[in-house]
């Protein structure tokens, strides 16, 4: 499996950071993943997470200018774009045509060759632009995870509670992994 990961500077670098350790401890069931940053989210990041891991993730990094990125090409053959935090911005160029930098582009191509294309919105309360342009995108084949942490599994931890937007986004890409389930007890 091939996976790319945009990370816009919409709050929540924990979740990118805790998908990105996720899929480096899932390497056997991945064969490729590339990583872009928005304009301004290595300064969320280092806002929020008080650390720069960014600049020494596992993966290959590419610039927001990159069209040469083999994600930004529905023939590199990626399965999926997982976009986390994805920003209401980055969500209404998506649901709008406009591929102006490297995660739009590859948005725009994975929903062209009708592939996984994972928005978790990471904005709260949603106004009716939000709310069109997510119907859009869904429409399109998208697929709208909210940053909403569940609960029932009783999370101890910050780390804890995020995990578990993170498990749903990777159980929608097809990752196989020991999570917490729902199952009558």
């Amino acid at each position: 499996m091939k996976i790319a990961i945009g990370i816009t500077g919409a709050s929540g670098s924990i979740y990118a950071d805790l998908l990105l350790g996720k899929l480096d401890a899932n390497r056997d069931q991945i064969s490729e993943v590339g990583v872009v940053f928005s304009s301004n989210a290595k300064d969320v990041w280092k806002f929020e997470l008080g650390n720069e891991r960014f600049n020494t993730l596992p993966f290959a990094t590419y610039e927001r200018t990159d069209f040469f990125a083999p994600f930004a090409s529905g023939s590199a053959g990626y399965d999926a774009l997982i976009i986390c935090p994805c920003s209401m911005g980055t969500m209404g160029r998506i649901a709008n045509g406009i591929s102006d930098d490297l995660i739009t582009r590859a948005a725009d191509v994975m929903l062209k060759e009708r592939r996984k294309l994972i928005l978790v919105a990471r904005d709260t309360p949603y106004n009716l632009v939000h709310l069109r342009n997510m119907t859009s995108l869904t429409e399109s084949g998208a697929i709208i995870c909210p940053a909403t942490p569940s609960f029932y599994s009783k999370p101890q931890t910050l780390e804890e509670l995020a995990l578990t937007v993170v498990d749903r986004v990777l159980d929608l890409v097809g990752i196989k992994q020991d999570t917490y389930r729902w199952a009558k007890k």
